[in-house]
């Protein structure tokens, strides 16, 4: 069963030390890690485990139930992915520290393939908020998800900019993704559950300490395919972030800003490193390739979802069909084909004329 499976990946990142390249270990020696959570103190070791770490395996199996702990995520709707899901973000996938396992509060969604991290200073200026927001409701418009990291500042005016234009935001956090931080941003977490999702690696009630958060960092440049720093001083945190996109061979992008401004000095100099200037939007879009996410998710709109519209689909054309003859042809119950030529209809991909005949939309 999926929650057999999942149950000792929940309980394995509960101990800390055991990260990506250890679990590849224990599956690389045991197959899978229901196996490995019973092994012996030897057997650990010589999966490759050093001693510390097998002390505190053995250590949490005598404290933690997984199954228990595994109940717990569930009841709160929180979804865990791992490294075998086929949900599991692609692009994350691909960075050498993926994270094993992903809490998700709200929902990822294939569109999210699209996606764009804009980051930087917590402390913004008016000029900052300004243009955080513009950038992120500019990309929503255009289909573009927004990542950041939901602190204060310049995360927080994309999360709320994006939602406000209608598109979808993802929040990577620090912390358990039941433990909202910054605490005033409780009602923006709520809202931004509904058009997109919170994120997190780490286990549900992990506080918001201060060492959580450059690798968090990893996760917003991974999920992107570019980070977009709006106003950052030169120690400011977003530099972590821009670190690893450059590991990850992720696009860096800036945004100038006064030069006697100190949250500039950071951006500033990104850009005279080589970072991207950013004055729109559309610089964004550009280098990336993304000006027609928009109509490349329609296109995928009108892709069959599954056996029953690609059957259909065959058997319809530009010249009116009647809906006896598409059962006729497709050898369906006339009550399947009638509820999915109006579920194909709300999608764009048939028309309905003339009665009860159709022909293709587009």
């Amino acid at each position: 069963m999926e929650s057999d499976r999942l149950q000792y990946w929940v309980g394995f990142n509960l101990i800390p030390g055991v990260g990506p390249a250890k679990l590849r270990r224990l599956l690389d020696r045991f197959g899978d890690l229901e196996e490995a959570w019973f092994a012996s103190g030897p057997a650990l070791l010589e999966a490759g485990l050093d001693q510390r770490t097998v002390d505190m395996v053995l250590d949490a199996r005598r404290r933690v139930r997984p199954v228990q702990e595994l109940e717990k995520v569930l009841r709160l709707g929180v979804q865990v992915l791992t490294l075998g899901d086929e949900s599991y973000p692609a692009r994350l996938k691909e960075i050498y520290d993926a994270p094993p396992v992903l809490y998700v509060r709200g929902q990822l969604k294939a569109e999210d393939e699209w996606c764009v991290s804009i980051v930087g200073t917590r402390r913004a200026t008016p000029y900052g908020r300004e243009v955080a927001e513009r950038l992120a409701a500019d990309l929503a418009r255009q289909k573009v998800t927004v990542v950041s990291g939901l602190a204060r500042g310049i995360d927080s005016a994309a999360h709320r900019s994006a939602v406000q234009a209608g598109g979808r935001t993802i929040a990577v956090l620090g912390s358990g993704v039941d433990v909202i931080y910054p605490a005033e941003n409780g009602k923006l977490a709520e809202t931004l559950m509904r058009q997109g999702a919170l994120v997190s690696e780490y286990p549900l009630g992990t506080k918001p300490d201060a060492g959580n958060f450059p690798p968090r960092n990893r996760i917003i440049s991974g999920l992107s395919l570019g980070v977009v720093v709006v106003e950052a001083g030169e120690a400011s945190g977003a530099n972590w972030t821009v670190r690893f996109a450059l590991e990850q061979n992720r696009e860096v992008f800036a945004v100038p800003g006064s030069i006697f401004a100190p949250m500039s000095r950071g951006a500033n100099k990104l850009i005279q490193e080589g970072a991207k200037l950013v004055t729109s939007y559309q610089d964004v879009l550009s280098e990336l390739n993304l000006q027609m996410v928009g109509q490349q998710m329609e296109m995928k709109e009108l892709l069959p979802a599954d056996e029953v519209e690609a059957a259909l689909l065959k058997h319809l054309s530009g010249e009116p069909t009647h809906i006896d003859e598409v059962r006729r042809a497709t050898g369906l119950p006339i009550a399947r084909v009638s509820a999915t030529l109006t579920m194909m209809e709300l999608k764009g991909m048939v028309r309905q004329v003339g009665g009860t005949s159709y022909v293709l939309a587009r």
